[in-house]
């Protein structure tokens, strides 16, 4: 008996399992839609397995890499502003649902659906771009140029790595699916099966990993297409390795102004306005501007819509009144408010929240409730990175690296504070090192807020406890514990640790 097609769910479901049962906004998800000769693979003689056939079926799969990217917003982008902001003091969950409020009140906890979402999904996504990575060389078709193996092997390993990158940051220890086991059948299930529930790699040999694919794609992956910021380009690889290397434990503050230097001598830079990358064209049928010089990866939509997460959030322009009476998700926090106020920082406050009446008044008053505005239509594209986040992580290593330089961190701050129509930094604050640390986190939270980056923020700078214990919001639900040193990981899913003994949930939960 041939169990193949178990394998792959498995490996992409039971390896993680409950893969079957997401109750959270009912986004139900079926792992294995089809069951075709790429979900199941080729025999061609008995005991033999080829995984791709030819060039074409390679190109099939890797193309079902970038719909994933663009389709499963709900853990590729929703969920990170779960954990990035709502999560963190700029804003509240937002919807009354407990797996959503979890974030708020910090009660989260290993049965969290949306926790138990993200791990099934990004294990059966780096699962399929494994799949590629360990294939790709094997496939026999002679028109299959070498170079062409290699870029499509290293769009691959971006995928996997952009995911290995999100897992890591907010697990630590996580296995790494190197290997896809052999198939399942009725005389080796004893022998095969553990091969399915691997041990935990360490973060460090994560992130070590990660580096090396990240390396091999910056030298075989497409060059960049400015016309086209949805690609997996050498230059994605470039700004992934930026953020790697500022993060702990591969800290290395030197490597992240190289590859920002890189990346701007590639042309990268700020858009001209801060409304270019989130705003509408004037008669509100269409985004205002797709693959600006700033975005270096970008999920992008149709004019007609099909970005859901606009409703998820907010009122979708496109359709003003649809879906929109229940809470949403992700509410501006009065705490950043006050903030974006207190800077001044009108231009990018305009761009970031928005006010509407509604029907429900669960942190606001009805007739004038906050939502946030960066997702507002169905035609607004996902920018999972952007230039901007890597020229400020480029500042902080003038601030925080082996080779201070204050000026120049200074400098970049300050062109970002003029994108945004803010003066320049006073002298007071260019010449204290104290003084233009604060204003350096200042500046990044509000030019990244509800971008999913406040949370992971704080963990790198060691200021979770410090912010999120203090925080004087009164419209922020109550911690149901406070935040200590436990509190920078989220708990493995607790569906996982009953299927799989190697692994150990981190501490505290």
């Amino acid at each position: 008996m041939k169990l193949s097609n178990y394998k792959y769910y498995l490996l992409g479901g039971l390896l993680t399992a409950g893969l079957l049962n997401f109750s959270a906004c009912s986004l139900d998800y079926e792992p294995l839609a089809s069951y075709s000769d790429l979900t199941e693979g080729i025999e061609e003689e008995e005991g033999e397995r080829v995984e791709f056939a030819t060039k074409a079926d390679v190109e099939s799969a890797l193309e079902a890499l970038y719909q994933k990217m663009k389709d499963r917003m709900e853990h590729w982008a929703m969920d990170q502003l779960l954990i990035g902001d709502s999560h963190s003091d700029n804003a509240y969950g937002g919807s009354t649902d407990g797996g959503v409020v979890n974030y708020e009140n910090n009660s989260i906890d290993a049965n969290n659906p949306n926790i138990v979402r993200d791990w099934d999904r990004f294990m059966e996504d780096a699962t399929a771009a494994t799949r590629i990575i360990n294939n790709v060389d094997l496939v026999p078709d002679a028109s299959f140029a070498e170079a062409d193996r290699n870029s499509i092997k290293a769009q691959a390993m971006i995928f996997r790595a952009f995911i290995w990158f999100e897992m890591t940051r907010m697990w630590g220890n996580i296995p790494l699916n190197l290997t896809l086991p052999p198939d399942i059948t009725a005389d080796n299930i004893e022998e095969v099966y553990p091969e399915y529930f691997p041990p935990q790699n360490t973060q460090q040999e994560a992130y070590e990993k990660i580096v090396e694919d990240l390396l091999y794609a910056v030298e075989h992956a497409p060059n960049t297409d400015a016309a086209d910021k949805t690609l997996f380009s050498n230059d994605v690889a470039r700004a992934l390795l930026a953020k790697v290397y500022a993060e702990k434990p591969m800290q290395d503050y030197s490597k992240v102004i190289q590859y920002c230097d890189e990346l701007e001598a590639h042309g990268y830079g700020l858009a001209d306005n801060f409304s270019d990358l989130f705003g509408m064209n004037e008669l509100v049928t269409d985004v205002k501007m797709r693959n600006t010089r700033e975005g270096i990866l970008e999920a992008q939509f149709p004019a007609s819509g099909g970005n859901w997460m606009a409703w998820m959030y907010g009122r979708d322009l496109l359709d003003y009144d649809y879906s929109f009476s229940w809470a949403k998700w992700i509410t501006p926090s009065r705490d950043l408010v006050a903030a974006f106020e207190k800077a001044g920082d009108t231009e990018r406050y305009n761009e970031t929240v928005v006010w509407y009446e509604c029907t429900w008044s669960n942190y606001y008053p009805k007739e004038h409730y906050a939502f946030a505005y960066k997702c507002r239509s169905g035609a607004s594209s996902i920018i999972y990175i952007r230039f901007a986040d890597i020229l400020l992580l480029k500042a902080e290593a003038y601030l925080r690296g082996a080779n201070k330089d204050l000026n120049a961190a200074a400098d970049i701050i300050d062109r970002i504070r003029e994108r945004a129509g803010l003066d320049p930094l006073p002298a007071s604050v260019r010449g204290s090192e104290s003084s233009l640390w604060e204003a350096y986190k200042l500046e990044r939270r509000l030019e990244l807020a509800l971008e999913g980056q406040r949370w992971y923020d704080l963990c790198r700078w060691g200021e979770v406890e410090n912010v999120m214990n203090h925080i004087n919001d009164e419209g922020r639900a109550a911690n149901v514990k406070p935040y200590d040193e436990n509190s920078y990981l989220m708990p493995l899913p607790q569906t996982v640790l009953d299927s799989n003994e190697n692994l150990v949930q981190n501490p505290g939960y």
